[in-house]
Order: C-alpha cells, then structure tokens, then sequence
C-alpha cells in the first residue's frame, strides 16, 4: 500500500459510520412520514440507498465486496444447468426414495410399537 491508499483506508471507518447514518435516516424517515405517499417513501429510500451504497462502495472492502460480486456472476454464468429431464427424473427419483423410506420407518414403528404392548401387555 502506499501512502494515498493508506490515508483512504483511514477514512473508512468514516465512511461506514456516513453509510450506516444513511441508513438509518432512511428507515427514521420512512416511519416520520408514514402518512406521505408511498410512491414518494419509496424513492426516498432508493435514493438514499443508491447514495449510501455509492459511499460504501469507495472504502476498501465494499471494493472487495464489489468484486467478488463480479466473480460470482461470472461463476454463475458458467455453471452447466440441468435440463428439464434430468431434473424431473431427479425429483421423481428423491420422492420415490423418500416413500420407501416412510414405510421402512413406518413399519418400524408399527413392529416396535407391537412388540412393546405385548410385552407390557
């Protein structure tokens, strides 16, 4: 790090505590005019969410924040999805499963249950 980035860095704290008084300004102000309209209540807190998340943004880790966001959604376009098919034949496959399990335990309890009224009687 050099020293520009340092002194930025120092001044995270700041801008976190800006970002979080935002905030909740945002929410303090949503319930102080809970009478206005709704439409206006809405875009004060879009606003304000964009200002704040705009602060957030230039410290160090809302940095990093924001880039993992990008690797993520480069991830996730990667990723090769299940057809229709095979998920279909997957699901059927769990709730057949789950079905012979029920009455595997099922039976079980009925065996045990049995088992314990004809020795207590």
């Amino acid at each position: 790090m050099n020293a520009g980035t340092e002194t930025m860095a120092a001044f995270d704290w700041l801008k976190w505590l800006l970002t979080a008084a935002l905030l909740g300004l945002g929410i303090f102000g949503n319930w102080y005019y809970q009478d206005e309209s709704l439409l206006l209540r809405v875009l004060g807190l879009i606003g304000i969410a964009v200002v704040a998340t705009g602060i957030a943004l230039q410290t160090e880790r809302g940095r990093a924040i924001w880039t993992l966001f990008k690797e993520s959604r480069a991830e996730i376009r990667r990723v090769v999805w299940p057809t229709r098919q095979e998920t279909l034949q997957t699901t059927v496959i769990v709730l057949v499963l789950v079905l012979v399990f029920a009455l595997i335990l099922w039976l079980l309890d009925s065996g045990l249950s049995w088992l314990v009224s004809s020795v207590i009687g």
